[in-house]
């Protein structure tokens, strides 16, 4: 490695962030020849693609366990950290649960001095400590890209879990994170971020979803996600499907980070945005008028992004003031649940 030139880490990397998850079009299959879980206590397991999974201790208390790791989605070492740790503590707020403890998850490269791994982790460390938690252990491995992530361990009260499979005809969908950070991070990795937008990705990326999921737990919430590498439409999908309803998503409603808007119009998008795109085909249905540009940034792959709940519609005006009192970064209701049914998604322009 050349070390007089600044060190870049996402050059170190194929693929970037949530974007190099496998896409659903590849998982689904495998998760489905799981063999069936039968232990009582398994409150939520891989059967619905949830966000993480939830074990019953007793009438009173149930784990919440996730882990999520990745490769650099930005180029400092200790914003890569940050980053990679908001990102995995993201799933224990979409389950409505409370951060516990975290074990840290590293696969770095012989060829990067160990003052790097120390930057990830010391990033990481600052954001456990925002979420009142700190990084107890670990594991790591050596590996020819930097990998770095948390396994979390959370807690819930067994009658608060926030799942995706609850979501009732007559919800609407709230959304806290604006999209675009697969877009913008793409364009930066590959030096196309004329716009210097990777600084207000990470200010969004780094942003725990905490404050959103105490809002949400003022309000009755039938179904709760965040949305990282699949996308808007695909996380939706998931709570379409494991819900047994259809949504209908409004584009124009969509918070959309300005620079995406451009970078995509201009081509830019990573592997992974694509392949959502791709295996949704066969869930989404698009409102003539709807481009092809909006239809990448509502599948876009984004790396700690915001929780989408759907809510009654007599509560979403205010949990969407709620929200915007606390200083979400968004708050806007960006669709519905009109009816029961297999999973299907209609996106259109708003009434």
């Amino acid at each position: 490695m050349n070390t007089t030139e600044p060190l870049r880490l996402t050059k170190l990397a194929k693929r970037a962030g949530c974007a190099a998850k496998h896409p659903p079009g590849f998982l689904l299959p495998l998760l489905g020849m799981l063999p069936p879980v039968h232990d009582p206590n398994v409150l939520v397991g891989s059967a619905t693609a949830d966000d993480a999974a939830i074990y019953k201790l007793n009438n009173d208390l149930a784990l919440v366990l996730t882990t999520d790791f990745f490769t650099p989605i930005v180029d400092s070492p200790h914003d890569f950290g940050r980053v990679a740790a908001a990102n995995a503590l993201s799933d224990i707020y979409a389950m409505g649960g409370k951060p516990m403890a975290a074990l840290s998850i590293v696969g770095f490269p012989d060829s990067l001095p160990a003052t790097v791994l120390g930057e990830i982790l010391a990033g990481a460390a600052a954001i456990t400590h925002e979420a009142g938690i700190a990084i107890i252990g670990g594991h790591t491995i050596k590996t020819e890209e930097p990998i770095f992530g948390l396994a979390v361990v959370g807690t819930v009260h067994p009658q608060q879990v926030l799942s995706n499979a609850g979501a009732k005809p007559g919800d609407t969908l709230i959304l806290t994170k604006p999209l675009g950070l697969g877009i913008i991070t793409t364009a930066a990795k590959n030096d196309q971020d004329s716009r210097g937008a990777i600084a207000e990705a990470i200010s969004v990326m780094t942003t725990l979803n905490r404050v959103a999921a105490e809002v949400l737990a003022r309000f009755e919430v039938h179904a709760l996600t965040d949305v990282t590498g699949f996308g808007l439409l695909g996380h939706l999908r998931n709570i379409t499907a494991a819900s047994g309803v259809t949504a209908e998503v409004w584009a124009d409603r969509v918070p959309v980070l300005k620079a995406a808007r451009e970078y995509v119009q201009a081509g830019i998008a990573p592997g992974g945005t694509r392949a959502n795109w791709k295996f949704l085909t066969d869930w989404v249905e698009y409102a003539p008028g709807i481009s092809q540009e909006l239809q990448l940034l509502l599948c876009d792959a984004q790396t700690s992004g915001g929780l989408l709940a759907a809510v009654p519609t007599a509560q979403a005006d205010e949990v969407v003031q709620a929200l915007a009192a606390a200083g979400t970064l968004a708050n806007a209701q960006v669709g519905r649940i009109p009816c029961e049914g297999v999973g299907k998604i209609r996106v259109v322009m708003s009434p």
